[in-house]
């Protein structure tokens, strides 16, 4: 092994013991991000395996927080660069929010979208750099909600690490570069993940079809848009409008949020810009 790899091997193991003491789970990992042992069931055609025959080699299950037995896998493993930071396992249950700006995607932005359609903001917490220029949020959920993983499923270049994923940790080294956290962030504990973006993370609940155009719905957005204050006016029409064209009511509802917003203040014009840019929005929403 060169000795650039030896060096980057020590400084891994060092930053996932530090991590381990935080009380985040780490496992090993290789220069390609995968796991750095391999399993040792790749010939087995039984049922899988979670680590319970006790050897390494099971992806994020061999995760722990011992620093007895991240010395065991990273001995095993001395080819390991980096390490990841498991998902979903207290004390934090982990969600790791990852913001792709590769292939012309602008995830930072699509997030902040996301906050103005569903009224949430994520609050300061650790963010890691990625050798491509992307950023993994680290944000906390309840115990007692499964996050599950996905690939743009919210937008495009927005990736999800939940339940059985995993983060490559801040100090590892890849075929691409060296992940760190954002100056300023690396002492932060974990943000709460905020309701509305937890309710987004989550799969839709499996409920009887009911008819769309449900009217008390429809009443319900204009109330809220009427009961609007100055200052979050626009951000309440928004809102209304998504969740109205989200529920098949835009066209109805067009012009009573547009008179709810004309009473509150907007004029007509602003309120039917801001209508107009929630439609847009619910059609490209994945």
């Amino acid at each position: 092994m060169a000795t650039t790899d030896r060096r980057a091997t020590t400084l891994a193991l060092a930053h996932a013991l530090s991590a381990a003491e935080r009380g985040l789970a780490v496992l090993p990992l290789s220069r390609t991000k995968l796991p750095a042992l391999r399993s040792p069931h790749h010939h087995d055609s039984g049922p899988a395996c979670h680590g319970e025959c006790g050897r390494f080699g099971h992806g994020v299950y061999d995760a722990s927080t011992d620093p007895a037995r991240v010395r065991e896998m990273f001995a095993a493993a001395p080819w390991a660069t980096g390490y990841g930071i498991a998902c979903g396992l207290p004390p934090y249950h982990l969600i790791g929010v990852d913001l792709d700006t590769k292939s012309g995607t602008d995830a930072p932005a699509a997030l902040r979208e996301l906050g103005l359609r569903h009224l949430f903001t994520v609050p300061e917490t650790v963010v890691v750099l990625t050798p491509s220029g992307g950023r993994h949020l680290w944000l906390t959920g309840p115990p007692d909600v499964v996050v599950p993983n996905s690939a743009s499923r919210l937008a495009p270049g927005i990736d999800i690490r939940g339940a059985g994923g995993y983060l490559v940790g801040p100090g590892s080294r890849t075929a691409h570069g060296a992940y760190g956290t954002l100056p300023g962030t690396a002492h932060l504990p974990p943000a709460a993940c905020p309701p509305a973006l937890l309710r987004l993370l989550l799969p839709p609940p499996r409920t009887p079809h009911r008819a769309l155009a449900d009217p008390g719905h429809g009443h319900g957005l204009v109330h809220f848009v009427l009961t609007a204050h100055e200052g979050q006016r626009n951000t309440r029409l928004f809102w209304a409008a998504c969740r109205a064209y989200e529920n098949g009511l835009g066209p109805a509802l067009a012009a009573p949020l547009t008179e709810a917003a004309r009473r509150t203040g907007l004029t007509e014009q602003e309120a039917r810009a801001t209508i107009a840019s929630a439609s847009r929005m619910t059609e490209r929403r994945p």
